[in-house]
């Protein structure tokens, strides 16, 4: 055991000694002050941390549900894909669901719905780029108001009373501030107020101040119709009125930093470059730190040459006057549609036995990057290291790209021979020949043009740590990052015609051709045309697998397919790293592994954690068939100081949001959205066992 897993053994002691009062430890952080949770994440630093621990090891395996709330009914049709995370406060649960981005309160204790707002948006939501319901809501208070804040489907801010669900007719107009008006396309071209393409799915960011910050998202990007799409930004809001404070553009405009970077005057004919994830800021410092997304057309960038500031980089702001105060690009001139796919996390640290306030940055790299978040400063060294160049016509890529030295790469990165399957040698030598139809290498391996004759396509890293990001304890000093593998095949091939895209090379297929890419909450909204009939087709790609390279529909790539890592952000070192899942059916009963012994794999998906005072919480990310159980997953608590697996309690269907907790009348509470193949949004509450209801 490590010299740090060692404290944190000596600190649970401790802890468990302690006297508790109601069988609740007093909050020591603000993110659960009271027992609450009032943002996203516990709080604007993104911990995803509570110090309450009533729920423990001794008791997890015996959790009972406290109450559940299903969100059919939330819109016209059920919902599949539940990813919100609910907010507590003053004993009310504040949250998204359904296919309509309904909001809901319900009493925090018992589940009851206490009151209902939904906006019908008909066009402009089937036109949204981001559809169904989203990631939550933003709570504020000045200690006499409350309001929630949330986006719709149709890129509208709406404010409403916390107690009614009224909307608040002193914000903008009658409540809702209309958040299309100012983006623009090409050379400051006003969008479509309907059909202009802009959204976002995460929640509002709102500071104790009254500034609302809020992104933009866009369609998938694999298969775009115009590289001059409408064009990113991040706005300040005032919570009271409404009223615009400022605008960051993340592509910049003629005069501002940056736009040196796009060469050509590429700035003026490409788009996207969104903050699709949550904001942190540090409301002490007076900075937010935005986490900016890919430009458009996620794989070939011969349409805007050179670097492509603030692309895939992480941005800090003045958040009250919108100005940049240090920037570092991740990801240089992207073409893997790495984004910044996690929300920063603000950690306090002691580094050299100094203390630090920094930032952690991490992604589909399988790396974090962290800095000083006054400065700017890597807090450990990063080095430009030459990496593997494009060899599509047009194409130009950054000779360099930036490697942290510390702390070292917590999952795979790109795919070569020495990470084939080698469960036995039939498979691995089976993998081998798929794996010489196609270009292999380490990350930022170019994607090259697809050929019949090979190569077939290349592979592009969508695992590591995506939108549920990483957690934090902030007594430890420890991260918690989920983690998955997930290699998609990837080639370019022009397009089939200027009306499909009007991009030299897209996503592509020599064997198949080009295809439509189509986005997760693309055209699934309420009021989208294409009606569902029924609950979607179980898929049985458990995640790793991809079906055009992989040797008997097996993941092409040795396991775990999904990890939690430990990391002490002191010093840069694991601490652990835990396989986090049950082994996916596919594996566990595959004709080829009969007789032979398979480690648990872990399971490929992304899922956020909860981090408590003793433990780690993550559920599965895939639905399973384990006897003794019925098909379902589990909520799984890792001891936070070694990774042992410490207790798990079933659920329907596998976690798809991230776990929150709270206190209320005596009782600590966890709360988990499940959705995903046949099983419809649902939110459901834990509770220790033998608790009067």
């Amino acid at each position: 055991m490590t010299p740090k897993a060692q404290r944190l053994v000596a600190a649970a002691a401790v802890c468990a000694a302690a006297a508790w009062i109601g069988g609740i430890g007093r909050a020591q952080q603000p993110a659960a002050a009271g027992g609450e949770w009032r943002s996203y994440a516990g709080d604007l630093r993104n911990h995803h941390y509570s110090p309450l621990d009533q729920i423990n090891a001794a008791n997890f395996n015996a959790l009972e549900i406290a109450w559940r709330f299903k969100t059919d009914f939330l819109g016209p049709r059920p919902e599949f894909k539940l990813e919100g995370t609910p907010l507590m406060a003053n004993g009310t649960l504040y949250t998204t669901g359904g296919t309509r981005r309904a909001v809901v309160a319900l009493d925090a204790a018992t589940g009851e719905l206490k009151w209902m707002h939904a906006e019908h948006e008909a066009a402009r939501a089937a036109a949204a780029p981001r559809q169904l319901s989203g990631r939550g809501v933003a709570y504020w208070t000045d200690g006499r108001d409350e309001r929630i804040l949330y986006i719709t489907t149709g890129y509208r801010l709406v404010a409403l009373d916390a107690r009614t669900g009224a909307r608040i007719p002193s914000f903008g107009d009658d409540g809702i501030v209309d958040l299309k008006v100012g983006a623009v396309f090409g050379r400051e071209q006003p969008i479509d107020l309907v059909t202009g393409e802009i959204g976002v799915h995460s929640t509002a960011a709102i500071t104790r101040d009254g500034v609302v910050m809020v992104g933009s998202a866009f369609l998938e990007g694999g298969t775009p119709k115009t590289h001059n799409n409408t064009k990113g930004l991040v706005r300040g809001f005032d919570v009271r009125t409404g009223r615009r404070l400022w605008t960051f553009n993340t592509i910049p405009r003629p005069g501002e930093f940056g736009n040196d970077t796009w060469e050509k005057e590429s700035w003026a004919v490409n788009g996207n470059v969104g903050v699709w994830n949550q904001i942190a800021a540090d409301e002490e410092l007076g900075l937010a730190y935005l986490p900016v997304e890919t430009p458009s057309s996620d794989f070939y960038g011969g349409l805007r040459p050179g670097n492509n500031l603030f692309a895939e980089s992480i941005v800090a702001i003045d958040y009250k006057t919108g100005v940049r105060k240090w920037h570092y690009q991740l990801v240089h001139h992207p073409i893997w549609n790495m984004d910044i796919a996690a929300a920063p996390i603000l950690v306090d640290l002691t580094v050299g036995g100094r203390p630090v306030k920094a930032v952690a940055v991490m992604g589909k790299q399988a790396m974090i990057y962290v800095f000083n978040r006054l400065t700017g400063e890597p807090i450990f060294p990063i080095e430009e290291r030459p990496v593997p160049q494009s060899d599509v016509p047009g194409e130009k890529t950054s000779p360099t790209q930036p490697f942290p030295t510390r702390p070292p790469a917590y999952d795979y990165q790109g795919v070569t021979i020495d990470n084939v399957i080698d469960f036995t040698p039939e498979l691995h030598a089976e993998a081998l020949k798929i794996a010489s139809r196609y270009k292999l290498g380490p990350i930022f391996t170019p994607p090259p043009v697809s050929r019949a004759e090979g190569p077939l396509a290349g592979f592009r890293s969508s695992g590591g740590t995506n939108w549920p990001g990483g957690s934090f304890d902030p007594d430890t000093h420890i991260a918690y990052v989920p983690s998955f593998t997930s290699f998609p095949i990837l080639g370019l091939l022009p397009p089939p015609s200027k009306e499909f895209s009007d991009l030299p090379y897209v996503s592509g297929n020599a064997l198949t051709g080009v295809r439509y890419v189509s986005g997760p909450g693309e055209n699934v909204g309420a009021d989208a045309p294409a009606r569902a009939t029924g609950a979607p087709t179980a898929t049985t790609n458990d995640g790793a697998v991809n079906a055009n390279a992989s040797p008997q529909g097996l993941p092409l790539l040795k396991p775990p397919y999904g990890r939690i890592t430990a990391i002490d952000l002191d010093r840069g070192e694991f601490v652990w790293q835990v396989a986090h899942g049950e082994t996916p059916d596919s594996v566990r009963n595959h004709p080829a592994l009969k007789g032979v012994a398979v480690p648990r794999t872990g399971q490929s998906g992304a899922v956020g954690a909860l981090v408590t005072k003793t433990l780690v919480i993550a559920g599965d990310p895939l639905a399973t068939t384990v006897s003794g159980r019925p098909r379902g997953a589990m909520l799984r608590a890792y001891d936070k100081a070694t990774g042992k697996e410490v207790g798990a309690v079933y659920m329907p269907a596998q976690q798809s949001g991230t776990p929150m907790t709270y206190a209320i009348g005596g009782r600590q509470y966890i709360v988990v959205a499940v959705s995903g193949g046949n099983y419809s949004g649902e939110y459901l509450a834990f509770i220790p066992p033998g608790r009067q209801r």
